[in-house]
């Protein structure tokens, strides 16, 4: 059974915790992080949702809900080590933007890290696949309908960012 911290409206903690899987309540509050891994060179890191999940079969970044006693950093460096394998310090992390909706707030970060496909440990039951994609890809992918809707949602609204920090700088 897994637990989450309650935020009120503000995003000032309560002190209490909300059970996963069972309804918020009004005025209650969760956090989930998402990351964009970057490579410097253009492209990022996504995973493909395992069969059985919502969304099976899409394309995605990782991220998922920060756990009760835990920052917004530390739950997305455990998040992107439990999907991928992939160690990153807390503080590595950049947060790039942060929004809320009816019941939860979102941290969004990026990494500057690069990895060998092969290396990329893959969590069963929740990731099945991974790859780099481009700029241009990720695009064709969300006009497929080959990325999770809210994803490319997010992509959409965090690209200007995301672009000032993974595109190749050539010296003149």
């Amino acid at each position: 059974m897994e637990f989450n911290d309650i935020y009120d409206e503000n995003r000032n903690l309560t002190g209490k915790v909300h059970r996963r899987g069972t309804q918020w309540k009004e005025g209650e509050f969760g956090l989930v992080v998402c990351v964009w891994v970057y490579d410097g060179r253009g492209h990022f890191l996504l995973t493909r949702r395992a069969k059985g999940k919502s969304f099976s079969g899409t394309w995605e970044n990782s991220g998922g809900a920060v756990k009760a006693g835990e920052t917004s950093r530390m739950a997305v460096a455990r998040e992107l080590f439990e999907e991928t394998g992939i160690k990153a310090d807390p503080e590595e992390f950049e947060l790039l933007a942060s929004d809320r909706d009816r019941n939860m707030f979102y941290d969004h970060y990026c990494l500057k890290h690069r990895v060998r496909l092969k290396d990329v440990v893959l969590l069963p039951g929740e990731t099945d696949d991974v790859m780099w994609a481009s700029f241009g890809k990720v695009h064709w992918m969300m006009r497929t309908g080959k990325i999770c809707k809210i994803i490319a949602h997010q992509f959409r609204r965090l690209e200007k960012e995301l672009r000032l920090r993974n595109m190749p700088k050539f010296g003149y």
